[in-house]
Formats: C-alpha cells, sequence, structure tokens
C-alpha cells in the first residue's frame, strides 16, 4: 500500500511537471508568435514623421503641392496655384522654400480681392503674387538670421525678422516653420505677401 501511495505520488507530480514543462512551452510558444504578430503590426502601422498642418500629416516624401493638397488650411493658395498654372512648377524638383498663406491670411485681404485675382484675366497679376511667396533653394528655420533677405522667384526681395523669439517675414508672422517636403521648405504664414507695385 505503501508502495502503491508512493508510485501514485510520483506519478502526479511527473504530470504536473510535464504539464507544467507543456504550458511554459506554450507559454513560450505563444509569447514568440505575439512578438512576431507584433512586430508585422509595427511594420505595417509605421508611419512617416512630419508634420501636422490643416489637420493632413506634411511628410517628407510628398512634394510642396502634394502636401498642400491634404491642409484644409490651404485651400484657397492651392485653387490659386491651379488658377495661376503654377502646379507643374511647384512639384518640380527644387528645391523651393515657400511662404504659405492660410485661408485666413487670405480672408485678410480686401473683400473681392481673391476672387478678383483667381479670374483668368487676371492670371499674370495672380503668378506676380503668388510667385513673390516662393524662394530658389531651401532654406530652414536654422538658416534664418535675422534681416536677412531672400530674394523671391518673382524678382523682389523678402525680409525676414525676429521680434520676441517669433519669425516674420514681412509683415506675416510665420506660425508653423520647417514643413519639409522632397523639393523644399514650406513655413506657414498668417499674411498674404503683396509685392511692390
Amino acid at each position: 500500500m505503501k508502495k502503491q501511495f508512493l508510485s501514485l505520488t510520483a506519478g502526479m507530480t511527473l504530470l504536473a511537471l510535464v504539464s507544467a514543462c507543456n504550458s511554459s512551452k506554450t507559454a513560450d510558444t505563444m509569447n514568440d508568435s505575439s512578438m512576431m504578430d507584433t512586430s508585422v503590426v509595427d511594420t505595417t502601422m509605421a508611419t512617416e514623421n512630419g508634420v501636422k498642418v490643416g489637420g493632413a500629416m506634411m511628410v517628407p516624401s510628398k512634394n510642396i503641392v502634394e502636401n498642400a493638397l491634404g491642409s484644409s488650411d490651404h485651400t484657397t493658395l492651392v485653387a490659386a496655384v491651379k488658377a495661376a498654372g503654377l502646379v507643374e512648377t511647384l512639384s518640380g524638383t527644387g528645391p523651393f522654400t515657400v511662404f504659405a498663406p492660410t485661408n485666413e491670411a487670405f480672408a485678410k485681404l480686401p473683400a473681392g480681392e481673391v476672387d478678383n485675382l483667381l479670374k483668368p484675366e487676371m492670371k499674370k497679376d495672380l503668378t506676380n503674387v503668388l510667385t513673390y511667396h516662393v524662394v530658389a533653394g531651401s532654406y530652414k528655420s536654422s538658416d534664418l538670421k535675422n534681416g536677412m533677405e531672400l530674394a523671391t522667384v518673382q524678382g523682389q526681395k523678402i525680409k525676414l525678422t525676429e521680434k520676441n523669439g517669433e519669425w516674420w517675414v514681412n509683415d506675416a508672422k510665420i506660425i508653423i516653420p520647417d514643413v519639409i517636403s522632397s523639393n523644399g521648405v514650406t513655413y506657414v504664414i498668417d499674411g498674404v505677401l503683396m509685392p511692390k507695385k
């Protein structure tokens, strides 16, 4: 009886050990498979770093126009760029530095001025205004110096000024700097830059 009890106890202990080993292997297998699943999920969910503008992520793999198309804050600018026939130019290799006025910036212009500029017969004037917002070359905020003047594609110069830690281009405040695209840099500004006549 004593021998039977001991062999039963030994058998149960052995069974417990085998079960523990099996559940440990199962747990290890589960851990391995869940780790594999996680890495697959991480890879598929990985997103490109960028800057959020107008509810959309502006990413370096897209060009300036492609990024602007996603911004709900730049629908007026996009319409103006299309009306002026500058989409192809600003989608080119560049590099460009673009000072991009928001819809609110355009709304500050005198009543009817935007609608007037978007008329087909005003294409030359519209192009003149828009190219005054574009500089050849890629200038990040780390490249800016107080009082620096940059020649625009339009031909006239714009001036960058630092006031109390904030940057301005002419009389427009830079509200989002360093939006990096594949063909340059965009600065979101709160005013429309108007060239001298």
